[in-house]
């Protein structure tokens, strides 16, 4: 047994050596040593990452014409690269655009696809704002009300809501204490109408002036019908 033990020996340090010149690594475990124990591993822990996919590239013309600029992150004022901006290609990741800057205005959800006028979507006055959507993994919250500063009656959500009237006899919601995920809201029912961009926070009131977490913007309240979470399956 001990000759055998030897020949095994060194033939496991011959396929380390081999392993190591293709550039193999172990996935999974990161191993330690250890004093008392030369098998001692632990489990590597997986950290959350952000969507590293995520990509759109916005072009001045209609048809992807003209200058271009390349973004994966939130950008406030697309004039600082741009003089116009009128069509756009998501390559990767779900995008919220706005065509006033900061974040206001009216809101135009895009996941991965080509978008050649921003017209055909009634976005007159083209893209001055966007902001990336990182992607969640996880239970979907909401509380939702029907007057302005959580009054009157109230229901949580966990999943998409096509017609708050038919499912809970609520005319609309005037406003909302989202916990958990990102959610799009809709004026109409059966997600049709403006639509707004929630994420985790608390909403006394809605107006398409409002900015990242809800600062007016003057531009009149809103009332939603209807509204669906932004799930993985649309990254």
């Amino acid at each position: 047994m001990g000759l055998y033990a030897m020949l095994l020996s060194q033939r496991c340090v011959q396929w380390g050596h081999r392993y190591k010149k293709k550039g193999f690594k172990p996935v999974g475990y990161q191993f330690q040593s250890s004093s008392s124990s030369s098998n001692s591993r632990t489990p590597m822990k997986q950290a959350k990452m952000p969507n590293m996919n995520s990509r759109i590239v916005f072009y001045e013309d209609r048809n992807f014409m003209g200058r271009s600029h390349e973004c994966s992150t939130d950008c406030p004022d697309m004039y600082s690269f741009l003089s116009r901006c009128h069509s756009c290609k998501v390559e990767g990741g779900c995008f919220m655009l706005y065509d006033r800057p900061n974040y206001m205005g009216n809101q135009y959800f895009m996941r991965k696809g080509e978008y050649a006028d921003y017209h055909m979507m009634r976005m007159a006055n083209g893209m001055r704002s966007c902001r990336m959507i990182p992607m969640h993994r996880g239970s979907y919250r909401m509380k939702i009300y029907e007057r302005e500063s959580f009054g009157g009656q109230s229901h949580e959500i966990m999943e998409d809501c096509d017609n708050i009237m038919d499912r809970y006899r609520m005319s609309s919601c005037m406003s909302c204490n989202i916990q958990d995920g990102h959610w799009l809201m809709y004026e109409m029912p059966h997600f049709r109408g403006r639509m707004m961009f929630m994420r985790p926070g608390e909403y006394r009131h809605f107006s398409m002036g409002m900015g990242s977490m809800g600062g007016m913007g003057g531009m009149g309240g809103m009332r939603f019908q209807s509204m669906r979470r932004i799930n993985e399956s649309w990254y």
